[in-house]
């Protein structure tokens, strides 16, 4: 018989099974975050290197006007490819779920990611530009030709067609696993369709709808190609300031004070959201 395992051979194990993808997370995840965030404590010298003074000056600067249009126009369009995303998703996401020709439709729904992301998007610089595609159908029942790039409807559509998919497999995933008795149950008990949906569909498909939303308002939030190609300049959002502080302008400092507040937003909205949910779930099950 085997005697009992030492402390020592315990951690040895774990530190095995979790090792690696501790010192992972450690190397490219929290090292990085860590040395922005201390970045974002210190100033641009005059080559656009980091220098002192330490203080919070970065964060200071970011109560300027034209970086708060951009936090709320970022913001915006995270919402509203959040919501039309779902408007969108969540029936397709039924739908290919109950066709028979579900493999089928999900090669369909992933068939535009075996091309370049730019390609794609530069492929609605051409629809959406004054002589494109849209114009042209619009113009021949008389609606055209519209101002549909540059603009920040352009930028919207780029965006919602970019991370569809994104919301639409987490809540297929969650459609797959639906225990549709409960939906019998509730017509037994003699729900109408919609509050047996409500009540007996809806909340079975919460894990697929709160990922997909993450999904989508993450990326959303920090893009910036699609704001720069679809947007050329009048479009600008946070993800466009973090960029040319990286970039052109070279104050690396204030570019780290810009991510850490994107980032810390982020997670206190998902944190916010995730606690609502909480909240909802006991309340359904009380």
């Amino acid at each position: 018989m085997n005697e009992a395992s030492t402390p020592w051979q315990r951690a040895f194990r774990v530190l095995v099974t979790v090792g690696p993808g501790g010192l992972w997370l450690l190397l490219f995840v929290l090292l990085p975050t860590l040395l922005v965030l201390l970045a974002s404590f210190l100033t641009r010298g005059p080559y656009g290197e980091l220098t002192g003074p330490w203080g919070f000056h970065n964060y200071a600067k970011l109560l300027h006007p034209v970086y708060l249009e951009a936090f709320a126009q970022s913001l915006l369009v995270g919402v509203l490819a959040t919501l039309i995303s779902a408007l969108l998703g969540y029936p397709l996401a039924f739908y290919i779920a109950r066709h028979p020709q579900r493999d089928l439709l999900l090669f369909l729904l992933l068939l535009p990611f075996l091309t370049n992301f730019l390609i794609r998007v530069y492929a609605w610089l051409v629809l959406l530009q004054r002589e494109g595609l849209v114009n042209a159908l619009l113009g021949a029942f008389g609606l055209g030709p519209l101002i549909l790039y540059p603009s920040f409807f352009a930028v919207l559509l780029a965006t919602v067609y970019t991370f569809l998919p994104f919301f639409v497999l987490p809540v297929y995933a969650s459609v797959e696993r639906l225990d549709w008795q409960l939906l019998e149950a509730a017509y037994d008990l003699g729900a109408r369709p919609v509050k047996a949906f409500l009540h007996a569909v809806l909340p079975q498909t919460y894990p697929g709808l709160f990922a997909g939303s993450v999904l989508v308002f993450i990326p959303a939030m920090g893009t910036f190609v699609v704001a720069d190609l679809l947007g050329a300049g009048r479009v600008v959002l946070i993800g466009n300031l973090i960029q040319q502080q990286f970039g052109i302008t070279r104050d690396w400092a204030f570019g780290a004070a810009l991510s850490v507040f994107l980032m810390g937003f982020v997670l206190l909205s998902l944190y916010l959201y995730a606690r609502l949910q909480g909240e909802r779930g006991l309340k359904d099950l009380v």
